[in-house]
């Protein structure tokens, strides 16, 4: 696939997913070094029902509605964990679980009763985004990047995410200091006078915010994904944090440019005439890495070393 081919079909949503991919794991690397990695998954699941509740009440896919109905799920799903710990007193992970998963189930009832499954917003979209239908039909070329007309039809889904995704970066590096001091050593973030249940939930929130504007795009499966398995990945590869963001980052990238390409390309290589999910395919391909970089990683290969392995 070349020239204009390329830049109508597969460009547009090449970039939302390189974006989506970023904008999950630059606050995933600071959720994996707070043992929070699992809130980018809670995010996920709790987030359908505001989005299809806002839906319904507005008759519209907007981006403001749904941010607004997945800000008020993430609020129910608090006051629902809170309760159920107290009344039934359980741990607070069995009650999360209950939560997210009774929530998540929830959403997609009320996908399958309602109006909304008539929309592009089903269940299948989901879990697994529209990224291959976000084409862009004026893209007659690589020239259609400087013409004005063409770019004001490019899919809503990709400024949407360019914001989120510069907020995200923005977000991090104007507190990068904080968050890293925080991180490691809240004691000391606090003798030093940081607000450090401020940054934790700034930080949460701006996760929240990320996996809102992926999940319409790509769906859950690669927002799961994206906030676990390249922070996990570079972990594995420095132990330094500047270092561990930029392999994320790379890792990401690769992750979404690579996924897309063997999820269309792939299946007709192997001899099969239809391709597969592009967001199941990048998932599969940050797994894969997170593998290998498990087995092959320096930091892997230093522990087993160290352990006379």
């Amino acid at each position: 696939m070349m020239g204009a081919e390329f830049v109508m079909l597969s460009l547009a949503p090449l970039v939302i997913g390189v974006l989506a991919a970023i904008a999950c794991a630059l606050p995933g690397n600071f959720l994996l070094l707070r043992r929070q990695a699992l809130i980018g998954d809670a995010i996920s699941h709790v987030v359908l029902p505001g989005i299809v509740v806002a839906f319904l009440l507005s008759g519209r896919v907007a981006a403001v509605p749904m941010m607004l109905g997945a800000g008020g799920a993430a609020l129910v799903s608090v006051a629902l964990i809170e309760v159920i710990r107290r009344l039934g007193r359980i741990e607070p992970g069995a009650a999360m679980g209950v939560v997210f998963t009774a929530m998540f189930a929830g959403g997609v009832l009320l996908l399958e009763q309602s109006s909304a499954s008539g929309v592009h917003l089903d269940v299948q979209h989901a879990l697994y985004g529209n990224l291959e239908s976000l084409i862009w039909l004026d893209g007659y070329g690589w020239g259609a990047l400087f013409d004005p007309q063409a770019l004001s039809g490019l899919p809503p889904e990709l400024m949407r995410m360019a914001v989120v995704t510069f907020a995200v970066a923005l977000f991090t590096g104007v507190l990068w200091r904080a968050l890293v001091i925080a991180t490691f050593d809240e004691g000391f973030a606090r003798t030093l006078g940081l607000p450090v249940r401020a940054l934790s939930l700034a930080l949460v929130a701006v996760a929240a915010m990320a996996a809102v504007a992926a999940f319409d795009a790509v769906g859950s499966i690669i927002v799961i994904a994206m906030f676990i398995c390249p922070p996990a990945a570079a972990r594995l590869m420095t132990d330094r944090m500047g270092g561990q963001v930029a392999w994320s980052l790379g890792f990401a990238t690769l992750s979404a440019v690579l996924g897309y390409v063997l999820a269309g390309y792939g299946p007709l290589w192997l001899g099969y005439e239809s391709a597969v999910s592009a967001a199941g395919m990048i998932a599969t391909v940050s797994g894969g890495i997170l593998a290998l970089a498990a087995l092959f990683g320096p930091r892997r290969r230093g522990v087993a070393a160290g352990q006379g392995v």
